[in-house]
């Protein structure tokens, strides 16, 4: 495991308990890890997380949405490296508001910055994801994309995300080619 977190090359930035998305600290055991793309064309994982650190991603809190008006997921994922923002034994804001994905999910971020490699940052976040799948027990069918957790009052109610896994909107050969990449290097660490 040692070895794949190098190949990973994590760094661990945490937003300060009580700010910003860590205001309200609710524990979490985790059941699944979702998988994002940040939409993001021109920053990287450190840019996310000084954005994450300093409050920039709000979110409005509405009935149906955001409970603590701040964006907030436990990693971000670049070309060159994974920055870690909160523990993975909190709940973060980035799936469905106050759904399962957000109550028993880790979320990880992948970036599209424009001066980088999504191929790399691919295979970084299927290794990232398989050590999260070994540390915390959780099986490779509880991988899911943003896309699986239906948000409250939204329409359409599955968000297109990661869209550069996803074929007409759903999951599809992509995603499974991603998964096989997640179970290639879980297999490695068995």
């Amino acid at each position: 495991m040692a070895s794949m977190m190098r190949q990973v090359n994590l760094r661990v930035d945490m937003v300060r308990r009580g700010t910003h998305g860590r205001k309200v600290v609710r524990p979490m055991t985790p059941r699944y890890i979702t998988i994002h793309a940040t939409e993001n064309y021109s920053a990287d994982a450190a840019q996310h997380a000084l954005a994450l650190k300093n409050g920039a991603l709000r979110s409005a809190k509405t009935r149906h949405g955001n409970r603590i008006g701040y964006l907030i997921w436990h990693f971000t994922v670049d070309d060159h490296r994974a920055i870690q923002h909160m523990p993975t034994n909190e709940q973060g804001e980035h799936a469905d508001f106050d759904g399962p994905g957000n109550r028993y999910s880790i979320g990880i971020e992948m970036c599209e910055n424009r001066s980088g490699n999504r191929a790399v940052t691919v295979e970084r976040t299927a290794r990232l994801t398989a050590v999260l799948m070994k540390r915390n027990g959780i099986p490779l069918r509880n991988v899911e994309p943003h896309y699986h957790w239906p948000r409250r009052g939204k329409n359409p109610p599955n968000k297109n995300c990661p869209h550069f896994l996803m074929e007409n909107g759903r999951p599809g050969a992509k995603w499974r080619g991603f998964l096989g990449r997640v179970n290639y290097y879980y297999q490695q660490l068995n």
